[in-house]
């Protein structure tokens, strides 16, 4: 009786699902950090309309403090969503997250300015920040969560990898879209209007994950887990040592794919003069090397364990980010800056990329989603989400544009003692 039980008839039906199951948690991931990167790519722009009264520096810290206010907002998203998706299940959860940040997105693309209605202008801005990181909140744990637990146990790393590279797909096209905006259109233009593009045809895009999420069905290893146990509520013990140990875990990769992407165009810009085309092609490039290097971390890591690969990534930030930014600063060969640039990023690709299915088998099932997501988005909001902003400060109180590494340092500083102690995971059953 046994053998024909409905967790063993969904296991029978796992393998047709499973490129669904990845083709639709790669095309919602990726809108999800298409948005954030667009943002983060037009600070400069937006900041003009709504902080216009500002002076440039203040401007341009206002703008990425409101970037910042999205990642206030996420740990928030990732404990209600996640409670949501250990109780209910992890497709509702992901469609509900895509809903979220499509509307956010759109919002975004449709607000008016503060030439038009004042303070309501960034109030608005605020308000569609928060919408946006309260969705990616709960999409981080849930969209890895899921494609690991789908995935064949000597292939759970490749499988977990895939995630975080929906999330340079979705960077690599912001990255694009907003690099061929910038030079079809030309600055006039593009600060006029155009700026409101890229956020448009995201939300446009939108309704496609929706659909594709809407087709996929539930992980065996959660409907295994829901008739095992009785369903989760709000007074199941969280895991909260394991919480904090995967929040120290993380640290290295929000501050580093935050400076070396996301903070870089405006960095490249200010202080080492490139134009704005110039700085978005280099990060498109870097996006592209980091995109490639999370999935081949994935699959390294299911074949030599996943801490390996990590400590390497790790020490690597630790001994090479600043003398290799350095090296950026003084050099006038864009060539070299561009690979310098990728060279950084796919370093925090090698540990994204291994980092995902490491952290979904620190958790139990039952309690996976509120776990991973709470510890992983508090560390993104401390130490990622207000990176941009901390960078900024940074360059303006030491007058050194190199100081910027510091923060890098310091990300690593906090994730090696974790890393170390990390027991491997990769070759253990799934809870």
């Amino acid at each position: 009786m046994h053998a024909t039980s409905p967790a063993a008839v969904t296991l029978a039906q796992t393998q047709p699902m499973r490129a669904r199951v990845i083709l639709a948690s790669i095309l919602g991931n990726a809108l999800e950090w298409y948005d954030f990167t667009v943002y983060a790519f037009l600070a400069t722009i937006i900041s003009r309309h709504f902080f216009p009264n500002s002076t440039p520096t203040v401007a341009l810290l206002s703008t990425f403090a409101v970037f910042g206010v999205g990642f206030v907002a996420r740990p928030v998203g990732g404990l209600l969503i996640g409670i949501y998706g250990d109780a209910k299940g992890r497709k509702p959860a992901l469609l509900l997250t895509i809903g979220l940040m499509a509307a956010g997105t759109c919002l975004i693309g449709l607000l008016p300015t503060y030439a038009t209605i004042g303070i309501g202008a960034p109030v608005l801005l605020v308000i569609a920040r928060i919408l946006q990181g309260f969705s990616a909140g709960g999409e981080w744990g849930g969209s890895a969560s899921y494609l690991v637990e789908w995935a064949p146990s000597r292939h759970r790393g490749l499988y977990g990898s895939f995630h975080p590279g929906s999330i340079f797909l979705g960077q690599m096209v912001g990255t694009a879209v907003t690099a061929l905006l910038s030079s079809g259109l030309g600055p006039e233009l593009m600060a006029n209007w155009g700026w409101r593009i890229p956020f448009l045809l995201g939300a446009i895009v939108g309704p496609l994950g929706v659909i594709a999420r809407n087709k996929i069905g539930e992980t065996p290893v959660f409907e295994r887990a829901a008739e095992a146990e009785t369903p989760v509520d709000a007074t199941t013990r969280l895991p909260i040592r394991k919480m904090m140990f995967a929040f120290a875990f993380v640290a290295v990769q929000s501050v580093a794919i935050y400076i070396y992407l996301s903070y870089f165009p405006t960095f490249l810009q200010h202080y080492v003069g490139w134009s704005a085309g110039r700085a978005l092609w280099s990060t498109a490039i870097a996006t592209v090397a980091t995109g490639v290097a999370v999935v081949t971390s994935g699959a390294l890591s299911d074949l030599i364990g996943r801490r390996p690969v990590l400590l390497t990534s790790c020490i690597f930030f630790l001994l090479f980010s600043y003398p290799l930014v350095w090296v950026i600063l003084h050099s006038h060969n864009f060539a070299l800056c561009a690979f310098i640039q990728a060279l950084l990023s796919a370093n925090c690709g090698l540990f994204i990329g291994s980092m995902a299915a490491a952290l979904v088998e620190m958790f139990p099932t039952r309690r996976r989603l509120t776990g991973l997501s709470t510890a992983y988005n508090l560390a993104s909001m401390i130490f990622g989400g207000f990176a941009p902003f901390i960078a900024t400060w940074l360059i303006a109180s030491t007058g050194a544009p190199i100081s910027v590494t510091y923060y890098v340092i310091l990300g690593a500083a906090v994730s090696l003692p974790a890393v170390i102690a990390f027991r491997e995971t990769a070759w253990k059953p799934l809870d």
